[in-house]
C-alpha cells in the first residue's frame, strides 16, 4: 500500500502557513477544511497559502507544500483513520467517534487511491481555487529522478 508523506525541501513552509506540518507526517488534501470558506477568508496570506496549495498533516494538522508517496502499513492505515476521527469529533464537532469514522475511512482511502499507481517518492502537488460552485482540485504528479527523495521523505516501516 501507498500513501503520502509531507516533504520540506526548503523552509518555506514554515513562513507561508499558519501552521506548517512537519517533515514526514503521513498527509492528504483535507479540502473539507474549506468547505464553506468564501473569498473572504482568502483574504489572508496564509489562510490562502493553505487554500491554494497546502496538503493537510495528520498529525500536527498543519499544512505542507509538497508530498511525496511512500510504502504504508495497514497498522499506520489504520491509526491513521483513528486520528483523524478523533479530529473530526474535537474540531469539527462529530457526534462520536463511531459517527466520524466511516467519513474519515473514506479520506484515508482517497488519498491511498491516488497514491496506489504512483512511483515510490513521486512527488505530488495540489492545487485549489473557488469556483462558483464549490471548490476545484488538481493535482500534479512529479515522477521520481534517479536520486531518491530519502532525505526528505520519512518512510515507514515494513515491519510494524
Amino acid at each position: 500500500m501507498r500513501f503520502a508523506r509531507t516533504i520540506r525541501l526548503d523552509e518555506s513552509d514554515l513562513n507561508v502557513f499558519a501552521q506548517a506540518a512537519e517533515p514526514g507526517e503521513w498527509a492528504i488534501p483535507g479540502t473539507f477544511l474549506f468547505s464553506n470558506w468564501t473569498e473572504t477568508q482568502l483574504e489572508d496570506g496564509k489562510a490562502r497559502e493553505a487554500f491554494t496549495n497546502g496538503w493537510l498533516g495528520l498529525e500536527s494538522f498543519g499544512h505542507a507544500s509538497l508530498v511525496a508517496v511512500a510504502p504504508i502499513t495497514d497498522v499506520e492505515r489504520e491509526m491513521l483513520i483513528d486520528q483523524l476521527a478523533a479530529h473530526f469529533v474535537k474540531v469539527f464537532g462529530a457526534p462520536t467517534l463511531e459517527a466520524a469514522r466511516p467519513v474519515a475511512e473514506d479520506e484515508i482511502q482517497q488519498m491511498q487511491a491516488m497514491c496506489e499507481d504512483q512511483d515510490e517518492n513521486a512527488m505530488i502537488v495540489i492545487e485549489r481555487s473557488l469556483e462558483d460552485v464549490g471548490i476545484r482540485e488538481k493535482f500534479r504528479i512529479i515522477a521520481p529522478k534517479s536520486a531518491a527523495l530519502d532525505s526528505f521523505a520519512v518512510h515507514g516501516s515494513l515491519d510494524d
